[in-house]
């Protein structure tokens, strides 16, 4: 496991990045820094790794996870429901690769919802 820190605003959390082709392809594209999108309690964000699906790949998804989504080439991280979501958990638009987890408190990330950028680096 690679351990990395996402930066959006003044929130600041680190997580890990498994061990999966998907994931490793991630860590070799880091540090990225960018705009992303919010959608509903996800932020995402086209990243330089295009990947397919993987034995990972569902859209059953916890708050804290972190996604790659084959289609927007994206990267996508859960903290509260989505647009699609019918209870507390997120929901993806379609698919996604778990590439890894936030280490601690993921809700925070409410907090940077007005930032402009953010960057995750290798730790």
């Amino acid at each position: 496991m690679e351990t990395i820190r996402i930066t959006a605003g003044d929130v600041e959390l680190k997580a890990e990045l498994f061990d999966t082709e998907t994931a490793k392809a991630i860590a070799d594209a880091l540090p990225i820094e960018t705009g992303f999108n919010t959608w509903g309690d996800e932020f995402y964000f086209e990243i330089p790794v295009k990947m397919p699906l993987d034995e990972t790949a569902t859209t059953k998804v916890k708050v804290g996870d972190i996604g790659y989504w084959p289609p927007g080439n994206a990267l996508a991280i859960f903290f509260g429901p989505t647009p699609m979501s019918t209870g507390d958990e997120p929901v993806p638009a379609s698919e996604v690769n778990i590439v890894g987890r936030i280490v601690g408190d993921a809700t925070v990330l409410k907090k940077a919802k007005t930032a402009r950028t953010i960057k995750i680096q290798k730790v």
